[in-house]
């Protein structure tokens, strides 16, 4: 983050961020006052690793209510409605999950439902940036520094 504050970025909106520890705090470090947020997608898929396979569709049908919601009281009488149910009781470990990140999916009602659709995950920037370092370690497009 340092270095990209030395490369001149003076303000960063937002981050979406995959749950790697620490992440969260080096971006607030640096940038305090940028929304962090978690991927929904990456807290899905870690979610979905305690279910058994037979369970995932109604469990990620179940946790899509809570992100879809129309804003954060909203998302969170879903999560709370979640922990109540029969999910929480056969993965009690989901609802944990998500309570520890929600102060960082939190941001993500603040934006209108369409944009929530790309933000609600790094899946675009992973893949562009894949490309580009494919491209990069390819040498024929760069032959020169």
């Amino acid at each position: 983050m340092n270095e990209l504050r030395n490369r001149g970025v003076e303000y960063i909106l937002l981050a979406v961020v995959d749950g790697l520890k620490g992440f969260p705090d080096a971006i607030r470090a640096v940038f305090p006052e940028a929304m962090v947020q978690t991927c929904v997608v990456h807290l899905l898929r870690h979610s979905l690793d305690f279910v058994s396979y037979k369970d995932r569709k109604p469990v990620a049908a179940a946790l899509k209510m809570i992100y879809r919601a129309v804003d954060a009281a909203a998302g969170e009488a879903e999560l709370r409605a979640f922990e109540d149910g029969l999910w929480d009781r056969r993965y009690p470990a989901i609802a944990q999950s998500w309570r520890r990140t929600w102060s960082e999916i939190v941001p993500l009602y603040a934006f209108h439902f369409d944009v929530r659709r790309i933000l609600y995950t790094t899946n675009a920037i992973e893949a562009l940036n894949a490309k580009l370092r494919r491209a990069v370690r390819a040498r024929g497009h760069f032959p020169t520094d």
